[in-house]
């Protein structure tokens, strides 16, 4: 299935020219040209590396212009296809099953549905129930989120419907981290991996380690093992901040407005965490930080219930019983379809002013 609602809107990487796209990192580039770059340099450096998806060919380069420029360098390897999210992944699967790295593109991440039983029953199952482990190289790029006024099935966050399936390996792209080691890191993990974009982030620039503080406030820094450490922010010369706030890739400005106002306000501070691999998730590189300030709260896109987030929580209370000071906090969307009205869609989804005001509750 698919749409028409697929403009790309100006800035992405439509009009960056595709020999700088494969130099090294610039500085604040955007979002969007950063994975397009990340994806040139996986197809450059594997020959058994594809991409396949709706309209990726150029010029148009798939619905948000992420897949701009692969078509004319590496025609033979970048296939375009029908409506069809089953049978992209059943290519995919075929060609990850021979040995090869296909990169398989989602249109817009809702209709990952359509694609359940190839990823579940197939892609992640394949790696060990042939009697010895199979590596998959196969990564499952798949746009995600609300804030464009897309309406109730172009919107979603589909994360949690994946959880907790044996080999199946979940990641989010983020404003902080290099998308050319994650997505190499994806590729090379010999295990099918799905690769949540938030939108709105295409369009939004990079902030990497070493290119100043973020949003005039917080030190950015990176904690944890290549290729897919956690990006960390925090003020300056707070050593013991009153509040733990984990939030994905697509939360993260949302992340970092609340907690800049809460600090400048009212001196609440906040340490942000933004992974880049939401599971398995490993909470023990957190556990200290965490006993250390004692309450923290995780906010995800999804509506409640079974969620990432409560996994995450889960894994937090276990680890820091003794060490809490309040409950752990979930933030996350309303109960609810997600409304294609803008004003309507603000009540349901996270915005930092919710945010925010769960982090004052939170601190008190």
């Amino acid at each position: 299935m698919t749409d028409t609602m697929t403009a790309a809107p100006a800035g992405t990487p439509a009009e960056a020219p595709a020999g700088l796209l494969r130099e090294a990192p610039a500085r604040r580039e955007r979002v969007g040209e950063n994975l397009n770059r990340a994806l040139h340099q996986v197809l450059e450096a594997h020959d058994d590396a594809f991409l396949i998806g709706e309209d990726v060919l150029d010029p148009y380069g798939g619905a948000f212009n992420i897949a701009k420029g692969l078509s004319d360098r590496f025609g033979d390897r970048v296939l375009t296809t029908p409506i069809s999210e089953n049978a992209i992944l059943g290519i995919a699967n075929g060609l990850a099953l021979t040995g090869n790295r296909p990169i398989a593109e989602m249109m817009f991440g809702d209709f990952i549905t359509l694609a359940f039983d190839q990823i579940v029953n197939f892609s992640a199952k394949s790696v060990t129930m042939y009697g010895t482990r199979h590596p998959m190289h196969l990564v499952v790029r798949c746009p995600v989120g609300g804030r464009r006024g897309y309406g109730p099935t172009h919107s979603q966050s589909p994360q949690k419907h994946f959880l907790g399936v044996p080999d199946l390996h979940l990641f989010e792209l983020s404003p902080f981290h290099d998308s050319g080691p994650v997505l190499e890191g994806m590729v090379e993990l010999g295990a099918p991996c799905i690769f949540f974009e938030d939108k709105v982030l295409y369009t939004e620039r990079t902030q990497l380690p070493g290119t100043g503080p973020v949003a005039g406030l917080f030190a950015l820094d990176m904690v944890g093992d290549d290729p897919f450490p956690v990006a960390r922010l925090r003020v300056d010369g707070v050593d013991e901040p009153d509040v733990v706030l984990i939030a994905p890739g697509g939360l993260a400005h949302r992340a970092v407005e609340a907690a800049r106002d809460l600090f400048l306000t009212e001196e609440i501070a906040c340490e942000i965490y933004v992974p880049t691999r939401l599971y398995p998730f490993d909470a023990e590189l957190l556990a200290g930080p965490v006993a250390r300030a004692g309450r923290v709260c995780v906010v995800e896109d999804a509506p409640p219930g079974g969620s990432w987030g409560a996994e995450v929580a889960q894994q937090l209370h276990s680890r820091c019983w003794g060490s809490l000071k309040a409950p752990v906090r979930l933030v996350h969307s309303a109960d609810a379809v997600i409304p294609t009205a803008l004003h309507l869609e603000q009540d349901v989804l996270v915005s930092s002013e919710s945010l925010g005001l769960a982090l004052r509750e939170t601190a008190r």
